[in-house]
């Protein structure tokens, strides 16, 4: 295929937008089924892969690179060879014994390179549309991620759920090559992106590596951290981004673990496939239903107005996981609807967070600051995660999803101390 600045976006940006969500679900949410299934401890699952959030929150500190050093293109590309790659190692030594130590590495080096592909994919995605296509596209690509997330939470885990039932062609069951074979699949999948992408996406003029003002351009860069922490009332801010989802970041890490674990353990004892239906299909359904009520209830009054309505969203439902841990209910249908509740109210609370972001990223420097501002939003993932597993291994998980619950609090006295324009979020009419 030759070379051409322009080429259908619809030929390569719902690919490129499935291609990026995949690794960070694998990372992030399918790693903690896997663990859990071979056998890891909550403590260890929910401190480990926390760590592995950290290539998200200092992503901003070598953004640079991507802008100097080769084009967006050649980035893109070649993150997915090396997520492949990666997929490709985690199934190769998922049978050894010391399988953890050496999935984890190979996991912190796929969250580098997923990190990366991100920041080269969005750039490259604005270098390459014009405004036009890029306002088309933004929900194509943002649908396409949560696809990504779907087929990821929800059809990975159902089909190693399979493979640990049924076995491997024929062979007796095994959870560690059910898993194995799963993450063959995988590989394949990104060798194929891979080369699809190598050939399709288009070249874009303007995509090149920053020139001989590169001096100039790292001589900027301070700056724009530099302008962010000087933002008004920025402790407050920070407070909010820190604080906001403080007990859903507890809560995410113990979740499924609490689905999977026995019911003599205090679990569920929901099989895998079953946690495949209940996370990556009913939930994340719930939880984008409740992103698309959220932005269309800001975009008619404002995140001023809702915000208080988005926290109670976001924190209230948590209640779910106290019920489930104390009837430790039979019924599958409760289990979804309670799941489905819970991500439904993150869906729309979360939208306060993502607005908030926008809000504090406003004026020069808009793109790094939002890039900051993600930085932070990982940061307040990764370190309450870090501890939960332990405190749920310390105190139970009836206790543990009470104190989720009284975790709650911090969120409600941020949104009380941070800044929001009334005016902010609004649908304004342009005049005609």
């Amino acid at each position: 295929m030759e070379k051409t600045t322009y080429r259908n976006p619809w030929a390569w940006v719902p690919s490129l937008y499935f291609a990026q969500g995949i690794p960070y679900v694998v990372v992030m949410t399918v790693s903690v089924v896997m663990y859990k299934r071979l056998g890891i401890s909550n403590e260890d699952i929910a401190f480990y892969t926390s760590w592995l959030y950290l290539p998200w929150v200092i992503k901003p500190l070598w953004s640079p690179v991507v802008d100097l050093l080769k084009t967006k293109r050649f980035w893109t590309v070649a993150m997915q060879l090396f997520v492949g790659a990666g997929l490709a190692c985690v199934a190769f030594v998922l049978p050894l014994p010391s399988f953890f130590q050496y999935t984890l590495a190979v996991f912190w080096l796929m969250a580098f390179a997923s990190a990366t592909h991100d920041i080269a994919a969005d750039g490259f995605y604005i270098l390459s549309l014009t405004e036009k296509d890029q306002a088309l596209f933004v929900g194509i690509r943002s649908t396409f991620f949560r696809i990504a997330m779907i087929s990821g939470q929800g059809l990975l885990v159902m089909l190693a759920g399979f493979l640990e039932t049924n076995g491997v062609f024929g062979s007796k069951p095994s959870i560690p090559l059910a898993w194995s074979i799963t993450f063959f699949i995988l590989a394949g999948l990104f060798i194929a992106f891979f080369l699809y992408h190598k050939f399709v996406l288009p070249y874009p003029v303007v995509d090149k590596p920053v020139g001989g003002g590169s001096s100039s351009f790292l001589k900027e860069f301070p700056s724009t951290f530099v302008s962010f922490f000087k933002k008004e009332k920025i402790g407050y801010a920070l407070a909010f981004l820190l604080l906001y989802r403080f007990a859903e970041a507890q809560l995410v890490k113990l979740a499924q673990p609490f689905m999977l674990d026995p019911r003599e353990a205090g679990g569920l004892g929901l099989s895998t496939t079953d946690i495949g239906f209940v996370y990556g299909t009913v939930g994340v359904i719930a939880l984008t239903l409740g992103g698309i009520l959220g932005g269309l209830a800001a975009s008619r009054k404002g995140l001023r107005f809702w915000l208080w309505w988005m926290v109670l969203a976001i924190n209230i439902p948590d209640l779910v996981y106290v019920y489930l841990s104390l009837v430790q209910p039979e019924s599958f249908l409760l289990v979804n609807i309670a799941v489905a509740f819970e991500q439904l109210g993150y869906g729309f609370g979360f939208v306060a967070y993502m607005l908030f972001m926008i809000y504090l990223s406003q004026g020069q420097h808009s793109t790094a600051h939002y890039a900051i501002c993600t930085g932070f939003m990982a940061l307040g993932m990764m370190l309450p995660g870090m501890f939960s597993g332990w405190l749920q291994e310390t105190i139970g998980y009836q206790n543990f999803f009470i104190w989720v619950c009284v975790a709650t609090i911090p969120g409600f006295i941020v949104a009380k101390l941070v800044h929001v324009d009334p005016e902010f979020g609004k649908k304004t009419e342009k005049a005609v």
